[in-house]
């Protein structure tokens, strides 16, 4: 199974979240890709401002052999694993195939059944690398939810964009194509608006198409507002989940640039601009002190600063999967491991995070007492 997202470049500008993930790729390559399993479609774009609600309470089952836990993609059928797998910058670019072989088996093996990828990530690459995997694996294609994100495939102006992109029916009527052909099981957005995601629900209702079944959104320590305020309302009105993205807020939260920026790092390089403005600013040095904080909390848990800030997106019920991005064994490893973590993310531990966050006294109880 195949989740597609497609994407829209309203909002979507660098240090605002997407990072300008653009590059060019050719329908063909595309088209190979997608034919080695099948999709389900997201749509990107922006904003909005609700009403904080009560919590979601979503069915979570847990994996016998892997303890992985399972949750329906908002208020569809869909089962995924709360945590799934990132290829963004990785795949087709900062690793190799055998890498990206590893960090699939483990993933896999962990009891991961979502992997995330796009059209437009290493000119196409990491499509055809993830579908070259999972046949060389032999694994079983319904044993597994693929998403990929459509805007950006190639350079001319008739191999990238959603057509009339403003036009919200158009998107809709294109999705429920793509999901009557076979093409795909279930679409979604990505980067959109609380008002552009209802609007698209009401014109599948008006034409008796389908709508969208959840909102890929950037949620960490730092950045909770979408998540937290306006995706709830929407999953109680029309059932639309979140798959969220970057728990480590680009490897900040890792502490990589507590002395500084490394080298060898993203952030050193030209393309990554937006990552050191935004480590080397004022809201970047008040994000690294309470990152020492945090660290503190973590080790009372006996956890990692990583794994500590992935179980408090987990810790979410209305979050039905949290992608993750890495480049080597050992972290996936390590961030795999929130699994275990999320239990010990009680009522208090949570209090004492937010009072990090908002630079309020806490606590400091020892949790493991």
């Amino acid at each position: 199974m195949q989740v597609s997202i497609a994407c829209t470049d309203h909002n979507l500008k660098r240090g605002n979240g997407d990072h300008s993930k653009q590059s060019a790729t050719s329908p063909n390559v595309v088209n190979q890709a997608r034919a080695k399993f099948r999709t389900v479609a997201i749509i990107a774009r922006s904003f909005g401002s609700f009403t904080p609600r009560h919590h979601i309470s979503l069915k979570e089952s847990t994996g016998k052999h892997t303890g992985m836990k399972y949750r329906n993609l908002g208020k569809s059928g869909l089962r995924v694993s709360c945590l799934g797998l990132g290829t963004w910058v990785t795949f087709g670019g900062q690793i190799t195939d055998e890498v990206a072989e590893q960090l699939m088996t483990i993933a896999y093996e962990g009891g991961v059944n979502l992997f995330d990828t796009a059209e437009v990530y290493a000119g196409g690459k990491a499509e055809i690398i993830l579908g070259n995997i999972i046949k060389k694996k032999c694994w079983r294609r319904s044993s597994l939810v693929i998403t990929t994100k459509l805007y950006w495939g190639g350079k001319a102006e008739t191999e990238r964009g959603l057509s009339r992109k403003h036009i919200i029916e158009e998107i809709v009527r294109a999705m429920t194509y793509v999901i009557n052909q076979g093409m795909s099981m279930y679409w979604g957005t990505s980067r959109w608006t609380a008002m552009e995601i209802m609007e698209a629900y009401s014109v599948a209702r008006q034409f008796n198409l389908i709508p969208p079944v959840c909102e890929q959104a950037e949620y960490h320590l730092f950045q909770r507002e979408k998540v937290e305020v306006q995706l709830p309302e929407l999953y109680h009105k029309i059932g639309v989940g979140a798959m969220t993205w970057s728990p480590l807020a680009c490897g900040i939260i890792t502490g990589k640039y507590e002395n500084g920026i490394p080298e060898s790092s993203r952030a050193s390089m030209k393309s990554y601009q937006w990552l050191k403005e935004k480590i080397v600013s004022e809201d970047g040095r008040k994000q690294q002190a309470k990152l020492k904080e945090l660290t503190h909390i973590a080790e009372k848990l006996g956890c990692t600063l990583p794994q500590l800030a992935v179980a408090w997106c987990l810790r979410n019920e209305g979050v039905s999967s949290v992608l993750l991005g890495t480049s080597s064994p050992e972290q996936l490893t390590e961030n795999l491991g929130a699994i275990q973590v999320l239990p010990k993310m009680t009522s208090h531990v949570v209090s004492d995070i937010d009072h990090i966050l908002a630079n309020r006294p806490y606590s400091k109880k020892d949790y493991r007492s």
